[in-house]
């Protein structure tokens, strides 16, 4: 049974950090594209930044670019989502995702295409 549990999320003020992760369990993450998205309130699903599950090819959206990383930890099987100089703007429920395409295929930013999510996570922002 494949499950993603995602944990981390909270409050922060602007230009802080955070670090979520997301557990996997029921695959292997590191052989699978997996990505993060955020739905802000109001506002559509949108992809963050995803990784590859062959050669560790990344995406990123351009507001996440130069303060959003994603990783793998192979051992515990579970991807992170490194969160830095967050801004006003950055405020959002938090997804992680997992993907059947092959993983050699380019990644893609549609949230179709991945098959299985977590339930969430808040993220918050303060001034």
């Amino acid at each position: 049974q494949v499950q993603l549990v995602e944990s981390g999320g909270g409050l922060v003020q602007a230009g802080g950090s955070l670090e979520l992760s997301c557990v996997a369990s029921g695959f292997t993450c590191n052989r699978t594209n997996m990505g993060w998205f955020r739905q802000a309130p109001g506002k559509e699903r949108v992809i963050v930044t995803a990784i590859s599950g062959s050669g560790g090819r990344r995406f990123e959206a351009a507001s996440a670019k130069g303060r959003f990383t994603i990783s793998r930890d192979t051992a515990k099987n579970t991807v992170y989502l490194q969160m830095n100089n967050l801004k006003p703007e950055d405020p959002a429920v938090y997804y992680c995702a997992a993907s059947r395409d092959d993983p050699l295929a380019p990644l893609t930013a549609t949230p179709g295409r991945y098959e299985y999510w977590g339930q969430g996570t808040q993220v918050t922002v303060s001034s």
